[in-house]
C-alpha cells in the first residue's frame, strides 16, 4: 500500500515537471495570426510589385516584426487571463531556442539588401528565411507539444526541395515568386496549422 502511495506521488510530480518545462499557451490564436499577416503580405507584395531584393528584404522584415509584436501581443493576453507571469520559464526557453536561427535569417537579409541590393533572385532569400523558420520552431518543439517539430519538418523538407529544384533546373521556381513562396509557408501553411490546432486543442480541452 505504502509503495503504491509512494509511486502514484512520484508520478503526480514528475507529471509537474513536465508541465512546468512544456510551453502550455494555445498556439492555434498566434499560429492563425501570424498565417494571416503572411497572406495579406503575400498579396500585398505581388500587387504592389515588391520584387527587387532591396524593397523584398525590408519589406518581409518589416512584416515579421508586425506579426512577432501580434503574436507577444496574443501571448501577453493570455497570461493576464490566465493570472500567470508572461515571461515563465517555458516561454523564456522557446524563446531562447528559437531567437538564434531568427537572427541569422535577419542577418542574412541585411546582408541581401546591403551586397547583394541589384540581385533578383528573392526565391533564395525567401528559401533561406524558410529553412532558418523551420530550424526555429524544430529547436522549439523540444519545450511545446510534439506537433511543432513535425510541422518544423515540413518547412524544411518542403524547403530544402524547392531549393534543389531551383539549383537543378533553371528558372525552376521562378527567382522572382519570392512573395509566393512567402506566402505559401509563413501565410496559408501557418493559417491551416492555426486553425488545424483550434480544433485539436479545444478537443483536448473539453476532454
Amino acid at each position: 500500500m505504502d509503495s503504491n502511495w509512494a509511486a502514484a506521488n512520484l508520478q503526480a510530480i514528475r507529471t509537474l515537471m513536465e508541465r512546468s518545462a512544456i510551453y502550455r499557451r494555445a498556439l492555434a490564436p498566434v499560429m492563425t495570426f501570424t498565417g494571416l499577416v503572411g497572406v495579406v503580405a503575400a498579396v500585398a507584395g505581388a500587387v504592389f510589385g515588391i520584387t527587387s531584393m532591396p524593397g523584398f528584404a525590408i519589406y518581409w522584415m518589416c512584416v515579421s516584426l508586425a506579426a512577432i509584436a501580434g503574436d507577444f501581443f496574443l501571448v501577453r493576453r493570455q497570461s493576464l487571463k490566465d493570472g500567470e507571469p508572461f515571461w515563465s520559464p517555458p516561454t523564456r526557453r522557446v524563446s531562447q531556442a528559437m531567437l538564434p536561427a531568427l537572427f541569422v535569417g535577419c542577418i542574412a537579409g541585411n546582408f541581401r539588401i546591403i551586397w547583394a541590393p541589384d540581385a533578383q533572385d528573392t526565391i533564395l532569400i525567401s528559401l533561406f528565411w524558410v529553412l532558418l523558420y523551420g530550424c526555429a520552431l524544430h529547436s522549439a518543439g523540444f519545450f511545446m507539444p510534439r506537433g511543432i517539430r513535425w510541422f518544423a519538418w515540413s518547412f524544411l523538407t518542403a524547403g530544402s526541395a524547392l531549393l534543389i529544384g531551383f539549383a537543378v533546373m533553371p528558372n525552376w521556381p521562378p527567382p522572382k515568386c519570392g512573395n509566393a513562396v512567402m506566402g505559401a509557408f509563413f501565410g496559408v501553411a501557418q493559417l491551416a496549422y492555426g486553425i488545424y490546432l483550434y480544433f485539436t486543442e479545444q478537443q483536448k480541452n473539453e476532454a
